[in-house]
């Protein structure tokens, strides 16, 4: 038995309980969950609750046959792979093909040897688990897509998508949402003065104040440089401004020391928010914020400036 792999869930659906006593018989030395259906309708319900990776179904039942139950399964649950083994005493060439043509990734015949069925559920979970690595491979370079690398926060990327999504819902519900554009004061000091891995470790450390600051309902992430962005939902301006005062005074007096150097920074904050517009864009939001924050280093840094109304 192959302990080495996660327990792989085999769905067999076979109105005949002599087969589907063989079929559980012969998959007992497997590393499996063995769920049972009697009919079609069965197997779906079985389907749709456990997500089985491997379908074993027997060609003619008597009210969803294996190859219409192979068409709902790729149908309904497309994103959920499952590897199809169909049963059938029918050895005609035309109708195997016609059963591989619907969906079915293999077929076994009946009566069946059992170290047949075995060798083919080895290949279906092969399979699986070759479908499952792509999928948590796409997952993570999705993931890489959205996500700012050095920082670990979502990119200008994750937060349009956020956003955009956010902005219309809240034109539709009725409820305010809040641009904060930050920018890190003298950056380009800290880069001459103290090298770029002490850039690196301000960016780092400003990025751990952003998510501790950020409620999960919102969203902050890097979006170039030494400039972040944070998105709050449901809140009234004096909210707002105590949540962004609250990130500038943690970042002031946070202090970082690279080889032996201790050294502080300060960051400064544009504001511009939306209620109540009939359509809503997150790029005049940012173009708004981005314009107040250039209004806070003009009036001396380490502050925060609303855009105007």
């Amino acid at each position: 038995m192959d302990t080495s792999s996660p327990e792989l869930k085999i769905l067999v659906a076979d109105d005949s309980p002599v087969y589907r006593k063989l079929v559980e018989q012969s998959l007992s030395q497997e590393h499996c969950a063995v769920l049972l259906a009697k009919n079609g309708r069965q197997a779906i319900d079985l389907f749709a609750e456990h997500q089985p990776g491997v379908v074993i179904t027997d060609w003619t039942m008597p009210d969803i046959s294996g190859i219409e139950l192979c068409q709902r399964i790729r149908r309904e649950f497309a994103q959920s792979y499952a590897y199809v083994i169909l049963l059938t005493g029918n050895t005609d060439k035309e109708k195997v093909i016609e059963g591989l043509a619907s969906g079915a990734d293999d077929y076994v015949t009946k009566p069946f040897h059992p170290g047949e069925l075995q060798a083919r559920v080895k290949v279906g979970r092969r399979m699986v688990e070759m479908h499952r690595q792509v999928q948590d491979k796409n997952r993570q370079l999705e993931e890489m897509a959205l996500t700012d690398p050095l920082t670990g926060l979502p990119n200008r990327r994750a937060i349009d998508v956020w956003a955009i999504r956010q902005l219309s819902a809240a034109a539709r519900h009725d409820f305010s949402i809040w641009v904060a554009m930050a920018d890190l004061d003298h950056f380009k000091i800290i880069n001459d003065t103290y090298g770029h891995d002490a850039g690196d470790t301000v960016l780092k450390g400003f990025a751990e104040v952003l998510r501790s600051s950020t409620r999960q309902s919102n969203i902050c992430g890097r979006v170039g440089g030494e400039e972040f962005l944070v998105v709050i939902t449901h809140a009234e301006k004096e909210d707002v401004t105590i949540a962004i005062e609250r990130i500038r005074k943690h970042f002031e007096t946070r202090k970082f020391t690279v080889a032996g150097k201790t050294f502080g920074n300060t960051a400064s904050f544009g504001i511009a928010g939306f209620c109540r517009m009939a359509s809503p864009n997150f790029s005049d939001l940012v173009t708004r914020a981005d314009a107040a924050l250039y209004s806070a280093k003009q009036k001396g840094r380490n502050r925060i400036e609303f855009a105007m109304s």
